[in-house]
């Protein structure tokens, strides 16, 4: 499978982040899987990027023309592709991947988790999603989308959309065993008159 893996770009990180993904990156790579990522070379995106290579698995990194600049780049990718905007690059990640697992970043880690999982809600998305849930970092915002369905924003069916968790095993098996539910849009609505 293509795992498109999702994740910060900040060296600036507790280690234990970097090295869990790192690892995490490994067994993947070892149970036959390949990378499809942001082809970014720092942070939880490089430490994907390096666990998969040491396994010699297939790296695709898909980046803006714009981030044509030396130390943010992943040198080692099989192949680079190159787009004009960032919509086209998460276009393309999008349709290139198997599964998506999202591991802790900032604002476009949580962007592109948002983006797959509406597509899910809406049904436009029949992929596997997993918040990689290293140091509970997830919780907060698996709070918040509880909130929201407390609240009556969204139903409970929504945040059953991805999978947290911070077991690599547990991710794995998730991803390999995915069944898709056909999602019927009305019952993740309520709808009033």
């Amino acid at each position: 499978m293509n795992i498109c893996i999702y994740g910060s770009a900040s060296n600036d990180i507790d280690r234990n982040y970097i090295e869990r993904t790192e690892e995490f990156a490994k067994t993947l790579a070892k149970r036959g899987h390949s990378l499809v990522f942001g082809g970014g070379a720092n942070g939880l995106m490089g430490a994907a990027a390096r666990g998969f290579f040491s396994q010699n698995a297939k790296i695709t990194g898909v980046v803006p023309k714009f981030f044509n600049v030396d130390g943010i780049l992943f040198e080692d990718c099989n192949e680079m592709i190159r787009t004009d905007t960032m919509r086209q690059r998460k276009q393309i990640m999008d349709d290139m991947a198997d599964a998506f697992i999202t591991t802790p970043g900032g604002i476009g880690t949580y962007e592109e988790f948002f983006e797959i999982i509406t597509l899910k809600q809406l049904g436009q998305s029949k992929k596997p999603l997993v918040l990689y849930n290293v140091n509970g970092y997830f919780e907060p915002l698996r709070a918040m989308l509880e909130n929201c369905v407390k609240g009556g924003f969204m139903p409970q069916a929504s945040i059953d959309l991805c999978f947290f968790s911070d077991n690599d095993e547990d991710i794995i098996n998730y991803i390999e065993n995915y069944v898709y539910v056909d999602t019927d849009i009305s019952k993740l609505r309520k709808i009033s008159n």
